[in-house]
């Protein structure tokens, strides 16, 4: 069994209950403005990771705010390159004038997905985080190409698992056009999250058993249940004698 994991959570997008999440995670990954979020939520959110000692990431995303940048989209390495950079220095900003320190990089959506097997997509991303903060933790989907390539090009990786979802056999995340693969039953969640922590395996959507590296595990911040799975899991974590960190 694991002795420590990190818990992330993606914050900053204008949900109404980021304030109470923050206190049972480790990590957050904040919304830059393209999928939500503005400059008033990004430094809102840097206040409460520097309140409750939770490291900061950055979590870019296609230009996409109409579908919370979960379209895919066919982008050029220059532009790829260009709305990553954008996304970044803006965090980067607002960590500046709070003399808050940015820990890690973490893409979100469609964009999260389509890098997590493509190289074409991954590498001029990746390039470019290493142009402005090549100290940055890059935290990628678990066991992924992206996740390969980042630690080929000598970032730290962080394996990256997800609570409230369901995989596929193949172990990508299952689409959430799918039926049952946002997960919402709360027994389902701490199952999958005590298989992450054993090292175990479990069942994909496809009724298919698989194991998967975790070095963080994540909950969505938009879900519906999202404050009250933050708790569970904090709970059920430190109840296995799990120490919370990034």
């Amino acid at each position: 069994m694991k002795k420590r994991i990190d818990l992330n959570c993606d914050l900053g997008e204008e949900m109404p209950n980021d304030d109470a999440i923050f206190p049972f995670i480790s990590s957050a990954n904040i919304a830059c403005g393209f999928h939500a979020g503005n400059s008033r939520t990004i430094e809102k959110s840097i206040q409460n990771c520097l309140t409750y000692n939770v490291k900061i990431g950055a979590h870019p995303s296609y230009n996409d705010r109409e579908n919370f940048g979960r379209t895919e989209q066919h982008l050029s390495p220059n532009e790829l390159k260009d709305i990553i950079a954008k996304q970044i220095e803006i965090v980067l900003a607002a960590c500046e004038k709070q003399k808050a320190y940015l820990h890690h990089i973490k893409l979100h959506g469609a964009l999260y997905n389509q890098s997590a097997n493509e190289a074409a997509i991954a590498i001029p991303i990746l390039e470019t985080i290493r142009s402005i903060i090549p100290q940055a933790i890059i935290y990628g989907l678990s066991e992924s190409v992206f996740n390969q390539i980042a630690t080929e090009m000598g970032f730290r990786v962080k394996h990256e698992v997800f609570a409230d979802r369901k995989y596929t056999s193949t172990k990508t995340l299952a689409s959430r056009k799918t039926q049952g693969a946002v997960i919402t039953n709360h027994a389902e969640v701490l199952q999958q999250v005590e298989a992450f922590i054993q090292e175990k395996e479990f069942e994909s959507i496809d009724k298919k058993k698989i194991m998967l590296k975790a070095d963080s595990i994540c909950l969505h911040g938009d879900g519906e249940h999202a404050v009250a799975f933050a708790k569970s899991i904090h709970h059920f974590l430190t109840e296995k004698k799990i120490v919370i960190g990034a």
